[in-house]
């Protein structure tokens, strides 16, 4: 049999298959250090772990015989190699915000008993890629398709709330604030406030404003960068559905937002 690498050998000196799952978290702890960081010596992870810096380096010197960690020889700090892009590249297609959001919104509206939307937004509007309809939900219009305003809309709202000033300034002056319905926000500065007040409390609101008679509330869905790349939303029939109202709603709302977001690599600081 060859020699043993490191990891192996670290394991052992913690004794057996507890100290083997202990070195596959201290490794997996450097990666994120580094993902972090950038770059990162020895001494400063060793602190930060509050472990030895004998057994940082050990854990190093696997990691870069894997490819999974590079030295950089001007300053000696290490930072993540190539061994991670090819594991990554490995996923296949990429990841599918259809695909990982799907189950999340069939939960949703089986528990509510409403119709769910997940929206994108493309070409200035707010796209329907999916949707979910609860057991008794009254309507059975199919959403999937359908452009809809930003403004006039709780997941429009969320990925409004999202863009730069700049970006929202374009769109907005492209499609202008349409009313359609008496509800309709038309007024710019009225709107600036609730895409402010929706970024700070992580959800949109909307009564009658796209449709009378339809009320709806949206979260929003992050990508590995902490980009906003969606909204799920819930929507209703306003005599008996209001989002601030509904017990456990907004919390079950923003946790759906939150697990598909973390589906899609995620991580909240």
């Amino acid at each position: 049999m060859g020699p043993k690498n490191e990891l192996e050998s670290d394991a052992e000196a913690e004794g057996g298959q507890q100290g083997g799952v202990q070195s596959v978290e201290r490794a997996l702890t450097v990666l994120e250090i580094l993902a972090r960081e950038g770059h990162a010596g020895v001494s400063e992870i060793a602190e930060e772990m509050g472990i030895h810096k004998s057994t940082v380096s050990r854990l190093m010197g696997s990691l870069v015989s894997r490819d999974m960690v590079h030295q950089n020889s001007d300053r000696g700090k290490y930072q993540l190699g190539f061994g991670i892009l090819r594991l990554a590249s490995s996923i296949p297609g990429r990841l599918s915000l259809v695909r990982e959001a799907r189950p999340v919104l069939e939960s949703l509206a089986l528990e509510y008993k409403e119709t769910v939307n997940l929206a994108v937004l493309r070409s200035n509007y707010a796209v329907n890629v999916d949707q979910a309809m609860g057991p008794s939900t009254l309507a059975t219009y199919d959403w999937v398709g359908s452009l809809t305003p930003l403004h006039a809309t709780s997941s429009g709202k969320i990925l409004l709330a999202a863009l730069s000033a700049d970006e929202r300034d374009r769109i907005l002056k492209e499609t202008g604030l349409t009313a359609r319905t008496s509800r309709t926000v038309t007024s710019r500065k009225e709107l600036d406030k609730q895409l402010h007040e929706a970024a700070a409390n992580g959800y949109a609101v909307v009564r009658e404003e796209f449709e009378i008679g339809l009320n709806a509330v949206a979260v929003p869905v992050f990508n590995h960068q902490g980009v906003v790349i969606g909204a799920i939303s819930i929507s209703g029939p306003a005599f008996r559905f209001d989002p601030e109202k509904t017990p456990g709603l907004l919390e079950s709302l923003k946790q759906a937002g939150l697990k598909v977001s973390t589906n899609m690599g995620y991580t909240r600081h």
